[in-house]
């Protein structure tokens, strides 16, 4: 079977194992990345597969989670055959069925959310839409402008309040925690560009104001206030990367962090037996003990204080100097 016709034969391997209850409604679906993996195909093809059993009701993407088999569906029937698009067209008449710049960025959304930045194309959108492969191109010129599209709407999910919080701390924290809550609705969010090549997007540009704002009272040069922005930026966005990689390691390994962490006992064992690390032993041995989770909220949390209290030592001093005067 040609490559490209090779997305079909993974769909009904999928298909049969749902219709005859080996993944059961609810259950979570391979992964795009696994799928990939497991079958030696590119990722596109892998999306589109699943993209085939999303157009059929077979199985649905669920942000965070991934996809999951929707309920026990039917079989497709021969006026639907797999890899074809469904015989109800869209009611060109209907304003709620048209095909839209803002449907093709939320329906690329929902895949990056589910699988990963790396399942979403073009032609997988169009799949999850159910309309011809070409018809987004009308609307959108490829994937490159797709995605910053996607990025400006996820930034633009959540705004400020008219009146700010007192002081640049409370407002400093309300920005990271806003960014912090749309990269855990968007892991993949953080993975677009690095801080050297700041995204010139409207709705990140709001964040961004907003914590320029709360460091423009210190006096500061356009160039410091810049490095302390990108420093606080870059903070949020350091532990958010993890967020998606978590994402992409459980996809691509099928194991839990749980999971992870008991196959690497014997490694670490070593490590620890060895006594050439022993304050590393010492802390790896009552963490053990004691039971410990990495948990990014509350690493997220412990850093932002840190960070803040840095830069509260660094920004009020001259304030307090000129009210002891």
């Amino acid at each position: 079977m040609p490559v490209e016709r090779r997305y079909l034969t993974i769909a009904a391997e999928l298909r049969r194992q749902i219709m005859q209850g080996e993944l059961a409604p609810g259950a979570k679906v391979p992964s795009v990345r696994r799928i990939a993996a497991d079958w030696g195909v590119a990722t596109a093809t892998a999306a589109k597969a699943l993209a085939t059993l999303s157009q059929e009701g077979l199985v649905r993407a669920e942000p965070r989670s991934g996809t999951v088999v929707a309920g026990p569906g039917r079989p497709p029937t021969g006026k639907h055959r797999p890899g074809q698009r469904p015989a109800r067209r869209l009611a060109h008449g209907d304003p709620q069925q048209e095909l839209t710049r803002e449907r093709i960025v939320r329906a690329a959304i929902a895949i990056a959310d589910a699988e990963g930045l790396a399942a979403v194309s073009m032609r997988g959108v169009a799949a999850r839409l159910g309309v011809a492969a070409m018809a987004p191109y009308r609307h959108v010129a490829g994937k490159p402008e797709l995605i910053m599209l996607m990025a400006d709407a996820a930034y633009g999910e959540r705004g400020y309040p008219a009146q700010p919080p007192n002081g640049w701390r409370s407002r400093l924290e309300l920005c990271a925690r806003t960014m912090w809550s749309l990269y855990q609705r968007h892991p993949w969010l953080a993975q677009l560009a690095p801080i050297t090549r700041p995204l010139p997007l409207p709705n990140l540009a709001v964040h961004a104001d907003w914590a320029l704002t709360a460091l423009d009272d210190f006096g500061l040069g356009a160039a410091e206030m810049c490095d302390l922005h990108v420093l606080f930026f870059s903070y949020v966005q350091g532990i958010a990367i993890h967020l998606e990689r978590e994402q992409h390691a459980l996809g691509s390994s099928g194991m839990t962090e749980d999971d992870w962490m008991d196959h690497q006992t014997a490694a670490l064992g070593t490590i620890i037996d060895s006594g050439r690390y022993p304050t590393f032993a010492r802390v790896l041995t009552t963490l053990s003990e004691e039971g410990y989770d990495l948990a990014l909220d509350n690493l997220f949390e412990l850093g932002l204080r840190s960070l803040l209290d840095g830069l509260a030592v660094r920004l009020d001093p001259p304030r307090r100097t000129a009210r002891a005067s």
